[in-house]
């Protein structure tokens, strides 16, 4: 998808995010009916009456309008020759070589303490270093220049992410659960992937501005 296909309009980063936040919204209402209804026997029925798919032509259509929520990172699938190469790129990206190294560190620590596997911060700093490495990955896999507003949109949610993986690891601190020569090895991985996220912003959107102008 180009610049210019997209309901014939371009868009910007801004409406880019609109739009993801409206996914976001009914992907959490989704779950919620699934949740309500799991064991509904009128179940697909009931939840795509109250998602508004009544138009949805069959099943297949309702099914279809699921599975676009429930996957709607965009992310490489490797169906293709062409993905493959895609997110062989990614994973050659000192960004992503970076989240490796977060993830391992993360993940031993755990491993190696009893207060960290069940802290609720422990699992918020877990959880949101794997989604900023989502996020990098739904935005630098494929042809980065194709959808710059989309790309430089999925950079501001890794952007997000990995703050709140800063703010999970002060948490631990004070709790006393992380001590602080762990914190600051923590804190230099996920540094480097901000300092990365920026780059990559700043890259695009100067990209952006030579092709659009500041509008």
């Amino acid at each position: 998808m180009s610049d210019n296909d997209f309901f014939g309009e371009t868009w910007d980063e801004y409406q880019w995010e609109r739009f993801l936040q409206e996914q976001d919204r009914n992907t959490e209402k989704y779950f919620r009916l699934l949740e309500k209804f799991v064991d509904h026997p009128e179940r697909d029925k009931l939840i795509a009456r109250e998602m508004g798919w009544d138009s949805c032509g069959d099943d297949a259509e309702i099914g279809e309008m699921a599975d676009l929520l429930c996957g709607q990172e965009m992310e490489c699938s490797g169906e293709s020759s062409a993905d493959d190469e895609q997110f062989d790129g990614f994973m050659k990206s000192p960004v992503y070589k970076e989240t490796l190294h977060l993830h391992r560190w993360i993940n031993n620590w755990i491993d190696s303490s009893d207060r960290a596997k069940d802290h609720p911060e422990a699992i918020r700093l877990a959880t949101r270093s794997a989604a900023c490495s989502a996020k990098l990955a739904a935005a630098l896999c494929g042809d980065d220049l194709a959808e710059l507003g989309m790309t430089i949109a999925y950079l501001k949610r890794a952007l997000k992410a990995s703050n709140d993986t800063l703010d999970a690891v002060a948490k631990l601190v004070e709790a006393g659960v992380l001590d602080k020569r762990r914190a600051a090895v923590a804190r230099r991985h996920v540094f480097k992937i901000r300092n990365h996220i920026v780059d990559y912003m700043s890259g695009f959107r100067a990209e952006w501005r030579k092709r659009h102008g500041n509008t």
